[in-house]
């Protein structure tokens, strides 16, 4: 069983930026694809970005391409998300993913592991 856990939420004006980090506990993080994911209230769960293993590889939502930096480091099981240029429409409960094996593709459903979540809210 893996276990992740965000940190890194909170309150930023629009335009600000902020960093999401996601641990994970074990030292198989390796063989795992991470993505980050996200739900606002009264929405669905949506995809936001995702690594594969070696970080060749990144994947985004059309709507963070350009402000979102999804990147990871094996050596600390930890994989990040940097945001950038931030709008109210960005508010949500940010959620971190992995993927045994993954590609890094967009299907919620086939991440076997979750954290619990952060909150970023983007208010003036």
């Amino acid at each position: 069983q893996v276990q992740l856990q965000e940190s890194g939420g909170g309150l930023v004006q629009p335009g600000g930026s902020l960093r999401l980090s996601c641990t994970a506990s074990r030292r198989t993080f390796i063989s795992y694809a991470m993505a980050w994911f996200r739900q606002a209230p009264g929405k669905e769960r949506e995809f936001v970005a995702a690594i594969i293993w070696s970080g060749s590889t990144t994947n985004y939502k059309d709507s963070v391409k350009g402000r979102f930096t999804i990147s990871r480091d094996n050596a600390k099981n930890t994989v990040y998300l940097q945001m950038n240029s931030l709008k109210p429409e960005d508010t949500a409960v940010y959620y971190c993913a992995a993927d045994l094996y993954g590609l890094g593709i967009e299907d919620s459903s086939k991440y076997e592991h979750w954290g619990q979540g952060t909150q970023v809210t983007v208010s003036s």
